[in-house]
């Protein structure tokens, strides 16, 4: 149930941020590890609800269509 949470948590923040946010700045907002954030990210990713662009040597993230009806 935990890891419903964060996805949904990382779904809000980024609905807030459609600038784009990297791994590091969603754990810090969190307040969680940035390797366990990762984890979360793909698999929004692959659920479409999230998608990534590389931005220079940064991983932006930002919210899909998929993820703004949620």
């Amino acid at each position: 149930m935990k890891e419903k949470r964060i996805t949904e948590q990382i779904v809000e923040i980024l609905s807030k941020h459609p600038e784009g946010l990297t791994a590091v700045d969603l754990a810090k907002l969190l307040g969680i590890h940035r390797h366990t954030v990762t984890k979360y990210i793909y698999q929004l990713i692959g659920s479409e609800e999230i998608h990534q662009r590389q931005v220079g040597p940064a991983k932006l993230c930002y919210l899909s269509k998929k993820g703004e009806k949620r």
